[in-house]
């Protein structure tokens, strides 16, 4: 994946505790910061999922498809249910 060079500010604590940890585990600070971001972005989960699927590119969007009417279509279910009038007793 492509890198981009960024300029960003941070608390000196935090670029400490950055320091530290590329310091203890043999990394950089950019390396340490990206990591922390895509964890804290879900974006190791995406990834650690993809890498575990067996599904090609045709069957993950036919499923997510498959996914979002089932989803439509249970959001629809309820509306029809909230627009009858209520039973009194």
């Amino acid at each position: 994946m492509a890198k981009v060079r960024t300029t960003l500010t941070i608390d000196e604590e935090v670029l400490r505790a950055v320091k530290v940890r590329a310091a203890r585990s043999g990394k950089g600070d950019s390396e340490v910061i990206e990591e922390a971001l895509r964890r804290d972005l879900g974006l190791d989960l995406l990834d650690r999922l993809w890498a575990g699927s067996s599904l090609d590119v045709d069957a993950a969007d036919a499923l997510a498809i498959e996914a979002q009417h089932a989803v439509r279509s249970d959001q629809l279910d309820r509306s029809d249910r909230s627009d009858r009038p209520k039973r009194r007793h």
